[in-house]
Formats: structure tokens, C-alpha cells, sequence
């Protein structure tokens, strides 16, 4: 039976930077599906990137490399400590593939939200990920979408989604982290509210 699931990063939500709109970086897309796919092949590896950014906490907020601003979570380093718990279990994953056709599925989403400022995976039409990524080509097995708002920079994007933060079930890194999909598609650009936005479509297989 084929599936498909969704779920909106919350912890990105809490960056409230504010930039202008410009065109979507693609540099930077293909940045995050190599991180997503170093956590996917070495997840131990990548449960050492947690315990460092685990030293940046304070309470419930922590900073980044480089930056003052403090940012609030809401389960402080308990969220940390349970994903640092999940990767050193984890076993290792074939890295996805990337697919053109989902990323440029995600792009519609990024480029639009990247304009309006708006959050979620419904776009002003009222299409959603299915719609966006059935344009593209033919999708086998599942899919999925990840979007998160906030980092700039890639290692920061993967861990926010597989910390987390705030969503019950953890539904962004059950997404990063299933057997089932074998490609995806990334689109990263500029964010009016939040800074950055990345959306991440994953699928089991693609045919544009």
C-alpha cells in the first residue's frame, strides 16, 4: 500500500530572523542532503556533533557557533540527550539519492513561502506535498516532507530536525532516518519571518 506523511519542524519557528527574499540556494540543498546522509551512514559519528552542540545549552535555550542570540527550546538538552540515545542504536543506512524531481517539488514550496513568509506544506493554491511532488514524476512506495526554518548552515538544519524539539513522536527524524526511502529532493533560500527555510522531500524511489 503506498503511503505518504508530513510534519512541520517547530523548533525552527523560534528564530525569528528577519531577511529579505532572493533566490533559492542550491548550494546549500545539496549541503543537507550530504548531512542527512552522514547522519543515514554514521550515525555514531553524528551523535558526537550532538554531545558538542549539548555544551551550548543553557536551562532551556542554547547559542550557536559565531552568534549571541540565545534560542529557546522547549525540552531543553532532555530532547538532546534521548536523540543522542536514538543515533548511538541507530544502525547505519545506505545514503538517498538525489532526485531533481523532488527537488524541485521542494523548490515550489521554498521559492513560495521564501516570498509570502508563510509556514506549512499547503502553498497558496492549496496544494499540498503529494500535489507538488506528482508534478514532477511518478513516486514508489512512500514520501515524505521535512521543512525546517531557521540555520543557515547545514549541520545545524539536520540536527534541529533530528532533535526535534517540541514534536511529539519526532516525526522529522523518523522521516531522515527510514529504510523505506531511497531518494529525496532539497530546496534551502531566504525566509521573510525565520531567515532560512529548507524543505526536504523523500520518497522510496522517483521517476521524473
Amino acid at each position: 500500500m503506498k503511503r505518504f506523511f508530513f510534519i512541520i519542524n517547530v523548533l525552527g519557528l523560534l528564530l525569528a530572523l528577519v531577511v529579505p527574499a532572493a533566490a533559492k540556494d542550491a548550494s546549500l540543498a545539496k549541503q543537507v542532503l550530504a548531512e542527512i546522509n552522514l547522519a543515514r551512514t554514521n550515525p555514531r559519528v553524528y551523535a558526537g556533533f550532538l554531545r558538542e552542540f549539548r555544551s551550548r545549552f543553557l536551562g532551556n535555550s542554547y547559542t550557536l557557533p559565531g552568534s549571541r542570540v540565545r534560542v529557546l527550546t522547549s525540552e531543553g538538552v532532555a530532547a538532546v540527550d534521548e536523540a543522542i540515545r536514538f543515533l548511538s542504536r541507530q544502525r547505519a543506512l545506505p545514503a538517498l539519492t538525489w532526485s531533481a524531481g523532488l527537488g524541485a517539488a521542494a523548490a515550489e514550496l521554498a521559492g513560495e513561502q521564501g516570498e509570502t513568509g508563510a509556514t506549512g506544506h499547503g502553498d497558496a493554491g492549496n496544494n499540498g506535498m503529494r500535489e507538488r511532488i506528482e508534478r514532477q514524476g511518478k513516486w514508489e512506495r512512500s514520501i515524505a516532507e521535512n521543512i525546517a526554518y531557521g540555520p543557515d548552515n547545514p549541520r545545524s538544519m539536520v540536527m534541529q530536525l533530528i532533535v526535534d524539539d517540541g514534536v511529539p513522536g519526532r516525526g522529522h527524524r523518523k522521516n531522515q532516518f527510514n529504510p523505506a526511502f531511497g531518494t529525496a529532493g532539497v530546496a534551502c533560500g531566504p525566509h521573510p519571518r525565520f531567515g532560512n527555510i529548507c524543505v526536504i522531500d523523500f520518497a522510496g524511489g522517483f521517476r521524473e
